[in-house]
């Protein structure tokens, strides 16, 4: 039974056990909307060191970049329509393969050209995070995300995070303006 977090929560991944591979899922469901596009909202990982900030373009894993250099974290592909129950789009992250400068690993969540299709996240509902032990399959933690965006067009979801030699998960919720050029920004690279 995975346990449940609200925004702010963090939970020592650790303490369940050895993890080795984790898989994490990210859903999300869009209001009736009637603009002439369709809503594509595309996750994405930022690998960063101690400062918060990724240091090179390959530290940001995302639908053009699907695989970290060092072979562990690896996004499974676009969904370009979030249609569908379960997972909108997954990323797989080998705990024991992240190289030691990565110390926090974040995951966000973007509309596709927002200002243009005049979308933001107060249209996307049921947004939600898991973690998942890919070992057995079982669900270990989920965040719901909840309606509490309007004008945003992207959020950063959660980050897993390294302390004392455990990882942690720390459900964040924190929405931008800008799309993914503000958050590439905030994590010190240049969209």
């Amino acid at each position: 039974m995975a346990i449940i977090l609200t925004k702010g929560q963090k939970i020592n991944l650790s303490k369940e056990g050895i993890l080795k591979k984790i898989l994490v899922g990210l859903g999300w469901d869009t209001n009736k909307y009637d603009g002439g596009y369709d809503f594509d909202l595309d996750a994405s990982v930022f690998c960063c060191g101690e400062d918060g900030k990724a240091h090179k373009d390959t530290d940001f894993v995302f639908y053009n970049n699907l695989k970290h250099p060092s072979g562990a974290i690896e996004h499974l592909g676009d969904n370009l329509t979030g249609g569908g129950e379960g997972d909108d789009e997954q990323v797989v992250i080998d705990l024991e393969k992240v190289p030691e400068e990565i110390q926090k690993i974040a995951f966000s969540v973007t509309i596709y050209d927002p200002e243009v299709r005049k979308q933001n996240f107060g249209q996307v509902s049921n947004a939600f995070v898991r973690i998942v032990n890919s070992d057995n399959n079982e669900e270990l933690v989920r965040y719901d995300l909840g309606e509490d965006f309007s004008i945003e067009t992207a959020v950063v979801v959660a980050e897993l995070y390294r302390n004392n030699g455990d990882w942690k998960f720390n459900a964040i919720g924190s929405g931008f303006q800008g799309g993914l050029a503000a958050l590439c920004k905030n994590y010190g690279l240049n969209a």
